[in-house]
């Protein structure tokens, strides 16, 4: 079973969708409590990094995440859910964030129209990662973000899109992954991600108990 946060910030119905089509159930849940049944978990999230880790702080989510995190359970990021990942952000100010990843989150810099919006293509970097199996170099998914992330581990890096800046487009380390797109709305190549993400969840769920 795959998790979603529901901490109000989020196209939860969308990536739930997805997650059907591409044949994994997945359950939105509403309270940290209910992270303890789920062998997979999907932190979406669009808006303001300071108003996600506020309303993520406000429903009592931050220290849950974190454990899951720790619990070696499939975790994955998906734009602004993915940015939270990191230590801090600087939008609007310098705000923390769950510190899973190190690094921080910045602005685009001047001269480029943001938000940076719509498809955008993916170049692959060497570090390996289940969530890329079988999509191409070069594939194309949809961004919507005027912020990106600066890791400070480049290893960190599983691929990169080009906006004027080259910027990381997925990241992860050990259980904890992000991108920064959509996959949800990121047909065909989007659907083989959260197709991957599912597989991953399922196979941790065997060896595990889950």
């Amino acid at each position: 079973m795959i998790g979603i946060i529901d901490y109000g910030r989020g196209n939860l119905r969308s990536v739930e969708k997805a997650l059907e089509k591409v044949g994994f159930e997945a359950v939105i849940m509403t309270s940290p409590e209910e992270l303890n049944g789920v062998a997979g978990l999907i932190l979406p999230g669009v808006g303001a990094f300071a108003d996600a880790m506020g309303a993520l702080k406000s429903g009592g989510w931050i220290e849950p995440i974190i454990q899951f995190a720790k619990s070696g359970r499939p975790f994955l990021g998906i734009c602004l859910g993915m940015q939270v990942l990191f230590e801090i952000g600087e939008e609007h100010g310098e705000h923390a964030g769950l510190g899973l990843l190190a690094g921080r989150v910045i602005k685009f810099p001047p001269g480029r129209k943001i938000p940076h919006m719509g498809w955008n293509s993916l170049h692959l970097e060497q570090q390996p990662s289940r969530l890329l199996e079988g999509i191409p170099n070069e594939s194309y998914f949809y961004f919507v973000h005027s912020y990106y992330a600066e890791p400070s581990e480049k290893r960190d890096i599983a691929a990169t899109s080009d906006y004027g800046v080259v910027f990381p487009a997925i990241v992860g380390k050990g259980n904890v992954w992000g991108a920064q797109f959509h996959p949800e709305k990121s047909s065909p190549w989007g659907l083989t991600l959260l197709t991957n993400f599912g597989k991953w969840v399922n196979d941790y769920a065997a060896l595990s108990g889950y």
